[in-house]
This record gives C-alpha cells, sequence and structure tokens, in this order.
C-alpha cells in the first residue's frame, strides 16, 4: 500500500463512540416498576408478612399421595382427549374461515370483512367464559371443553393461517390462476401446500397450549383431570390434590418437549 493511501486512511474520521444508553434504560426500568407498584397498589410490607402463610401453606403440598394414580392417569387421558379434539375443530373452522379472511384470496370484501370479524369475535371470547356458557347449556362434560377450546383458538389459528396465506408469492396464485381455476381450486392448489409446513407449527402449538388450558377448563365442570383437582382442593386433601398437579406438570412438560421437537423437524 502506497504512502499516500496510508495517510489517506488514517486522516479518515473514525466512528463516533457509541452513546451509553444504561441511564435511560435504568430510569425507564425504574418508571416502569413505580408505575407497577402505584397501579397494582402492591404493598411491600404486606407482601413480607404474607410470606410466612405461604411457606406453610405450600408445605401442606409436600406429600403427594399416588393411591389413586390409574385413576388420575384416566383423567388426564380425558383432559387430552378434549384438548385433542377441540384442536380438530378449531382446525376445521381455521380450515374454512381462513382463505375468506386472505386478500389475496378472498372472493370479494364483503366475505373479507365477515370473515375478519367473525375470527375476531371468537378470538375475543375467553374459553372459560365460553365453557361456562356451554357447561350450563350442555351440562357437565369434556365436550364443552372441546367446544370452547376449539371456538376460541380458531379464532387464532384462522388468524394465523390468515396471514400466512396472504405472504404466498404472488406468482404461484398466477400460476394457478392462469389454468383458469376458481376460489376453491386456488385455494387448494396454491394457497395450503405453500404453508403446509407453517400451518402444522402453528397448529402443534395450539394443542400446546390446548393442553394447558384443559386442565383449567375442569375446574368448571368441563370434565377430565381439572374437575377432579378443584374437588380435592374443596376437601382439603392436598396430598392427592398435589399427586394430580405432578401428573398434570410432567404431561405438559412431556407434550412441551414433545411439540418443540416436532416443530423443530417442520421447520
Amino acid at each position: 500500500m502506497t504512502t499516500g493511501k496510508m495517510k489517506s486512511l488514517h486522516s479518515q474520521a473514525l466512528p463516533p463512540k457509541p452513546r451509553n444508553l444504561f441511564p435511560v434504560w435504568l430510569s425507564l426500568t425504574l418508571v416502569v416498576l413505580w408505575l407497577i407498584v402505584r397501579d397494582l397498589d402492591i404493598s411491600f410490607e404486606t407482601l413480607a408478612y404474607g410470606i410466612d402463610d405461604m411457606a406453610e401453606y405450600f408445605s401442606r403440598y409436600g406429600r403427594p399421595d399416588f393411591s389413586h394414580l390409574p385413576r388420575y392417569l384416566q383423567l388426564m387421558g380425558i383432559t387430552l382427549a378434549t384438548a385433542f379434539w377441540g384442536t380438530v375443530f378449531a382446525v376445521v373452522v381455521a380450515f374454512l374461515l381462513a382463505p375468506f379472511a386472505a386478500r389475496n384470496f378472498t372472493p370479494n370484501r364483503l366475505s373479507y370483512r365477515l370473515a375478519r370479524e367473525t375470527l375476531n369475535l371468537i378470538r375475543a371470547m375467553p374459553d372459560l367464559l365460553l365453557a361456562m356458557i356451554f357447561v350450563a347449556t350442555l351440562g357437565l362434560g369434556p365436550m364443552s371443553g372441546a367446544l370452547a377450546l376449539g371456538l376460541h383458538t380458531a379464532g387464532f389459528l384462522g388468524k394465523f393461517f390468515a396471514e400466512s396465506l396472504e405472504r404466498i408469492d404472488q406468482g404461484v396464485c398466477e400460476g394457478v390462476a392462469s389454468t383458469g381455476a376458481n376460489f376453491p381450486q386456488m385455494v387448494m392448489y396454491a394457497g395450503w401446500p405453500s404453508i403446509l409446513r407453517e400451518s402444522l407449527g402453528y397448529t402443534l402449538y395450539i394443542l400446546d397450549r390446548n393442553v394447558r388450558m384443559a386442565s383449567v377448563l375442569g375446574m368448571v365442570g368441563a370434565g377430565g383431570i381439572g374437575l377432579e383437582l378443584i374437588d380435592t382442593l374443596h376437601l382439603f386433601n392436598y396430598g392427592q390434590s398435589s399427586a394430580l398437579i405432578l401428573v398434570i406438570l410432567a404431561t405438559i412438560l412431556i407434550i412441551d418437549y414433545s411439540s418443540a421437537w416436532l416443530r423443530k423437524r417442520l421447520t
């Protein structure tokens, strides 16, 4: 390298030193913490007094009673069936509504708005509230839980599917449209094949989520292990309650790791 070029490089101004933003982030963090304490009316004195009470309460769960383990596993199977069929119901509803909620596939603006608002409505209804409604109208049992989970999560899956359909390369759609394909053919030959792997990943995520929620919905009468758990809590049978909680946690961990492994295989 010549001397002139070296002098030219040395003469060039160095980039400015990055600013130290630590005080800014620290200040923002303190402001957020202050807002949390103020808005939630948190009393640190009350928390300090309650530590002993919380420790004593949780100590009651220290001796799990697995004497009825076969029954617990049977109830967990009902909960898993509730989550599975709720997910199947959600997939069917989302499969039907998503193409109408995607701008590049919907036949007209009216169908687009109707599909979008339907997905927004069912997504806005909490599955716990839906379970209480279905239990009141259909009676106790896993069917109420499956319908509540399916209807609520159909809103999420439909939104995920619709947004995935909107990201499809326009050339794929134009190629299928050039053959004279109608709306159902466009969806089946240009839409779903292009987002199949992505849709399977979303579905596994919803199944994972529904397994967790199915246990909670059982507490409002939707059947499964949640109903048994709330009964043991009402009877202050902490040994059986602890065993039921451990069965739920073990199942959720297995489902979580299995779905994470499958999602990695799909991506």
